[in-house]
């Protein structure tokens, strides 16, 4: 999770909401890791997660990312969790949750209906706190 917040981070610092991801293999290895990238890339779907899940994904040579772990910095939306769970994802770690736009705890609580194919380990709360207080921060001066 340190991995992560370092590249939430980085995502603050470019202007971005500060969230980051990783993805490890079996072995602890970082295969890929990506902060936010939306305002960036004018991408609405430039998740963390989706960005890490592609980068480790192109250096697999695989959709399929078996045996691979996530770690992310919030809970992930019902869009990253599909995309977590098309890639097949053994265990999904994250830190803050989300009440208003979290899709595994939250809302849709995506893994939990009956359309989902792959439903990973999950482990929420790593590291909460840091992580909730990064992300008030950001909206914070925003305001």
């Amino acid at each position: 999770m340190k991995q992560a917040l370092k590249e939430a981070e980085k995502a603050k610092a470019r202007g971005e909401v500060p969230i980051g991801a990783v993805v490890v293999d079996k072995d602890g290895q970082i295969l890929a890791r990506a902060g936010n990238r939306c305002e960036e890339d004018h991408d609405p779907t430039a998740h963390a997660e989706v960005l890490a899940i592609r980068e480790a994904a192109h250096m697999l040579g695989s959709s399929r990312l078996l045996d691979c772990d996530l770690y992310v910095t919030l809970e992930p939306c019902t869009m990253c969790a599909t995309a977590i769970s098309f890639a097949r994802i053994r265990r999904l770690y994250f830190g803050a949750y989300d009440p208003k736009g979290g899709g595994v705890d939250h809302g849709a609580c995506f893994y939990n209906q009956p359309t989902c194919h792959h439903k990973p380990e999950v482990y929420g709360g790593m590291r909460e706190q840091e992580c909730a207080d990064m992300l008030k921060a950001f909206f914070e001066e925003r305001r």
